[in-house]
């Protein structure tokens, strides 16, 4: 039923864990290798459930560990900066086929499509220090010592814009390939029935980590609402000292405006080989929150309120912005 609507997987997928996370049959190949990886005490993991601003971070965590290297920023694809560890158990071989006979004409293509699908281990045992790694995977399925050698960053946001803002993407991305409407979507998203699912215990799992000394909690709205305060709190986490003038000229390169324009972090080398398509959106889509309220109805809306409602009910988490309900 859900590879109907699914039409980047061809095999099925698989419960992962004791929280039984949703991924890929072919996250079989690659999880022992994530679970066993070498880590090195220079690492920097940028994590998040999808869409929750997690290339927003990547690039803040990026240009204040490299002593906000522009030139270097401007010149190296995020993707290259940040290997994406599990990207590729999505794509399944028959797609991967595909992609070869569609880019056959190209030996550049080629070769780039090799990198983006090697396995992230694979790309990461032979990265230079430091390494910058983006993962949706949850602390529970990566290296138990991560937090232990590693520095991790992981950013939430409000479930309901993440939907619509993953929804789109699963539209264009054809490793997903999603071709049903937001509504039938939004039901797979809360039954856990989507990729990197369960939401709530992905994010909770970080949060009982937030105060150790390797992890930074963010979230998206925050960073909407006071960029600069977020800037200044990654910039104390790895033990830098900028300036004001430093803090806000970077604060300007992170704009939403000057973010949506910025060919480094758009993910053009997945339109480049046509795993992304469809419409004019960048990858970057809006950047503001609360946007989901044009996708939901009355009914929706009540559902997620109760669905926020009862997962939370057992935890301190909140998110800042619904702080007064």
């Amino acid at each position: 039923m859900l590879m109907k609507f699914f039409t980047g997987e061809h095999t099925g997928f698989v419960r992962v864990g004791p929280k039984g996370y949703f991924l890929p049959n072919k996250f079989k190949q690659e999880a022992a290798n994530i679970y066993n990886m070498p880590l090195r005490s220079t690492d920097v993991f940028v994590a998040s459930y999808p869409r929750s601003g997690t290339t927003w971070t990547q690039e803040l965590v990026w240009m204040v560990v490299n002593d906000l290297d522009y030139e270097k920023s401007d010149a190296i694809p995020l993707t290259e900066r940040y290997p994406f560890l599990e990207f590729s158990v999505y794509v399944h071989p028959k797609l991967k086929q595909r992609f070869v006979s569609e880019n056959s004409h190209s030996e550049d293509k080629l070769k780039l499509l090799e990198q983006v699908t090697q396995p992230g281990t694979e790309q990461l045992a032979t990265a230079p220090s430091p390494r910058f790694i983006k993962t949706h995977l949850p602390l529970s399925i990566l290296p138990p010592n991560l937090l232990d050698v590693a520095k991790v960053v992981y950013v939430a946001r409000d479930p309901r814009d993440v939907a619509v803002s993953f929804y789109h993407l699963n539209k264009g991305m054809r490793t997903q390939g999603y071709i049903g409407d937001f509504k039938t979507y939004w039901q797979f998203f809360i039954k856990d029935l989507h990729h990197w699912t369960p939401y709530f215990e992905h994010l909770k799992e970080s949060w009982e980590k937030r105060d150790h000394p390797n992890m930074l909690f963010l979230f998206y709205e925050e960073m909407s609402k006071d960029l600069s305060a977020t800037v200044r709190r990654v910039v104390d986490f790895f033990g830098k000292n900028y300036s004001e003038a430093e803090i806000n000229k970077l604060c300007e390169h992170l704009s939403i405006e000057n973010f949506k324009k910025n060919k480094s972090v758009n993910y053009d080398v997945m339109k480049v080989l046509g795993l992304l398509q469809g419409g004019k959106d960048n990858f970057i889509r809006k950047g503001k929150a609360g946007g989901w309220r044009e996708y939901f109805d009355d009914e929706m809306t009540k559902q997620a309120e109760d669905w926020i409602e009862h997962n939370l009910k057992d935890t301190d988490f909140r998110f800042p912005h619904l702080q007064h309900s």
